[in-house]
């Protein structure tokens, strides 16, 4: 049956780890209506974001652009007005994309005024989105929404996630349940604003990009999340028998070790991040995992909405994140650095079209990247994909199951670690603030991080897959960290800014003015 009424519905959450997903072997979470998503349509194994935190791999994803092309580096860094994105793409073809949520954008001072109030906080909107959603720029919405509730919203605000019962001993990941309880919880507000705006659609097409916070911090859920997972039953965290010991291996992770709090992660936090022993990182994984599960509940409650109108089969669903969390693996907290941990994030694509049906549930292990994220809506839309655009469409391994004969055998990230809003490395590294960058090649094999003025790291992921043994200066790795050193030159050759141009590819393969 061909669909006659395209929609299009894409899920994105924050800082959810690619590997916390029950079909890829995660040992404890429990997420039905996401597996069930997965038994409908196919799982990216190997995606990546190209970059962190949040706005920076926001934009690689929304844009279609690695970060080096488009620069918008950190959080407070504005999006250059010339680039365009999947909600101005989609507008052409009648959209009128509406977002819940938020994309973390700063705009461009050049496009608007010095003195708007979206440039001296975070979580301003993306260019080209129809807000139905928004929490305002500081969560405003959502605290008005709550007082509007009878919902005492303390003076601080944020207290609302703090533990219940707060006591001294309490400094870190805890196993209370959040002072705000769950009918009452963002991960509520965000899809009742996405319910309502589902049900003002009518039978007119529609594109809603829904987000989420969680299991973003504060790491603190509402019950009964909060004991939903037994600490036990966690997976311990991967890293060296010591910080020092992990210190040791480069000198950016020597800085984060010694400058990441507690506090950045729990409203009740105190102390180092790296000090958390075992139990505790356990504990916060319990959490984790079941702010993870509230956010699948919810997620089951747009799922059944959209069965019970009938509009499940003609709707396009991609389920992803910004980032993902250490979550205490290699002694960290957070979205920094050249971990894997960071870096890979979920992907799942559910295509109603029959021609989808051979590869409903299929596991896809070739690489895939975030920036592919425009172009496979865009091809299902069947809408031209811009010239500007670095990634490609995922619907091949959708509708056959079957690779694109030059399909990338890599994956690359980029991170910047400069001194913009959330820390001051410069100093401790000695370091300029454009030398404050990196970027990462990796394939099955191997993976190579390159820094702007710092030494290398390259690690055999055959013999060391937890990445905590640098072999940059071993010899008999010369010849393999020169190959992927060179396949980076490529990679960044063949991707040079296209956006300057200003032109796009059309269906005929003819050019456009954007």
């Amino acid at each position: 049956m061909t669909v006659k009424q395209k929609n299009v519905l894409l899920i994105v959450v924050d800082q959810w780890r690619g590997d916390t997903l029950k079909q890829l072997g995660h040992p404890v979470i429990q997420t039905p209506n996401i597996e069930a998503l997965a038994s409908e349509g196919v799982t990216f194994a190997k995606h990546y974001t190209q970059a962190v935190p949040c706005g920076p791999g926001r934009a690689s994803m929304l844009t279609g652009l690695y970060m080096m092309t488009h620069r918008a580096v950190q959080n407070t860094i504005p999006l250059d007005a010339r680039h365009t994105n999947i909600a101005k793409e989609v507008r052409k073809a009648g959209y009128q994309p509406a977002l819940v949520g938020y994309t973390t954008t700063t705009p461009d001072p050049r496009e608007t005024a010095a003195e708007d109030p979206r440039f001296k906080v975070l979580g301003a909107d993306m260019e080209g989105w129809h807000p139905v959603g928004s929490w305002g720029l500081d969560k405003e919405a959502y605290f008005a929404w709550l007082s509007s509730q009878g919902f005492a919203v303390p003076k601080k605000p944020n207290d609302i996630w703090l533990p219940q019962d707060l006591t001294e001993a309490d400094i870190g990941a805890t196993a209370k349940p959040s002072m705000v309880p769950a009918h009452l919880s963002d991960t509520t507000w965000f899809t009742d604003r996405a319910l309502e705006y589902l049900q003002g659609t009518e039978n007119k097409p529609w594109f809603l990009h829904l987000g989420y916070y969680r299991p973003h911090p504060p790491f603190c859920a509402a019950a009964p999340y909060h004991e939903m997972y037994d600490p036990k039953d966690c997976p311990p965290p991967l890293r060296a028998s010591s910080k020092d010991l992990e210190a040791s291996q480069h000198p950016l992770l020597a800085y984060y070790l010694q400058s990441i709090e507690r506090r950045r992660f729990f409203e009740n936090g105190q102390g180092l991040g790296a000090d958390m022993q075992e139990a505790e990182v356990r504990q916060m994984r319990a959490t984790y995992y079941g702010l993870m599960s509230e956010v699948d509940h919810h997620i089951g409650r747009v799922f059944d909405y959209l069965k019970k109108t009938g509009q499940w089969d003609n709707t396009l669903i991609i389920f992803t994140s910004d980032h993902g969390e250490q979550l205490g693996d290699h002694h960290l907290l957070g979205k920094i650095g050249y971990f894997d941990q960071s870096f890979h994030i979920p992907m799942i694509v559910r295509d109603p079209n029959p021609e989808a049906d051979a590869t409903r549930g299929n596991i896809v292990r070739h690489f895939t990247e975030t920036i592919d994220t425009m172009p496979t809506i865009l091809n299902w839309l069947e809408r031209p994909i811009p010239r500007t655009c670095d990634g490609h469409s995922l619907l091949p391994f959708v509708q056959t199951g079957i690779a694109p004969a030059d399909w990338r055998t890599e994956v690359h990230y980029e991170y910047d670690f400069r001194n913009i809003y959330y820390s001051k490395p410069e100093d401790f590294l000695g370091l300029s603030m454009d030398q404050c960058a990196l970027s990462v090649i990796q394939n099955d094999q191997y993976k190579y991080v390159h820094f702007a003025a710092l030494p290398p790291l390259f690690f055999d992921l055959t013999t060391d897959p937890s990445q905590l043994h640098n072999v940059a200066q071993d010899p008999s790795y010369t010849l393999e960290l020169l190959k992927m050193t060179q396949k980076m030159l490529d990679w960044k050759l063949s991707h040079a800014d296209r956006t300057l141009t200003g032109y796009a590819a059309s269906p005929a393969g003819l050019v456009s003015r954007l």
